[in-house]
């Protein structure tokens, strides 16, 4: 951990220790790096959110119509996601649910480095939810793009409670969630071929999507680094 790291947050919940910390980097946009621990290991980090931005524009660019979207995100994160999202001129409403109620309190005192832009932006909305739950469940409304970056991946879920998501019968589910043509896309740490083929069940059309990205690290050999990115065309 860097010696000049800053811990802004921490709280005890059933997944462990979460805590949110922030050190000094000339690399970053606003001068700071931020990372989300979990009892000790990294759940997120604003050193490189490539992939949680193209979550939102490879799925915002994958749908077919030509008017404004409705879009939902799952996992409010360090905010890269929203941001990427509200940076689309289709844009309607981009709705954030996340189920730590902490999280969300980070970014309304300001402590996410995206907090002012995703506060300030009359689009935006942000809902007190499990997103595996609400999905799961029968839709109120529907959505043109569904976006979901909780999990570490579909084999590694933060909570067992998310697994019947990444089965056939759970985004037959889901998919109803989706407006016609609408686009599903799921963040995962790493591949997994069993959802890409309960994607191919459940979509009409469903792709993969490597992000790859280079770390580079004072004094040590440059880390290559890869997410992949589910996508499910509702047609």
């Amino acid at each position: 951990m860097n010696e000049n790291t800053k811990f802004l947050d921490s709280v005890e919940r059933s997944i462990g220790l979460v805590y949110l910390t922030r050190y000094p980097s000339q690399d970053s946009a606003d001068g700071w790096i931020y990372n989300v621990h979990v009892d000790g290991a990294l759940l997120m980090s604003s050193v490189a959110p490539l992939s949680e931005r193209v979550l939102a524009t490879s799925a915002i660019a994958a749908h077919k119509g030509n008017g404004k979207l409705r879009i939902l995100i799952g996992g409010l994160g360090l905010g890269y996601t929203g941001q990427a999202a509200l940076e689309s001129p289709r844009a309607s409403v981009v709705r954030v649910v996340d189920c730590m109620d902490f999280v969300i309190g980070w970014l309304r005192k300001g402590l996410l480095p995206l907090s002012e832009q995703l506060t300030t932006d009359e689009r935006m909305e942000f809902v007190l939810s499990d997103i595996y739950g609400d999905l799961l469940a029968p839709p109120s409304e529907t959505w043109d793009i569904i976006l979901v970056d909780v999990d570490h991946s579909p084999d590694l879920p933060l909570d067992p409670a998310s697994l019947d998501f990444y089965t056939v019968e759970g985004q037959q589910r889901v998919r109803k969630h989706l407006a016609p043509g609408g686009v599903l896309a799921v963040w995962s740490a790493t591949d997994n071929d069993p959802f890409a083929d309960v994607l191919a069940q459940t979509y009409s059309e469903s792709w993969r999507e490597e992000v790859a990205w280079t770390v580079k690290q004072e004094g040590e050999t440059d880390q290559q680094l890869h997410n992949v990115l589910f996508f499910g065309y509702s047609g």
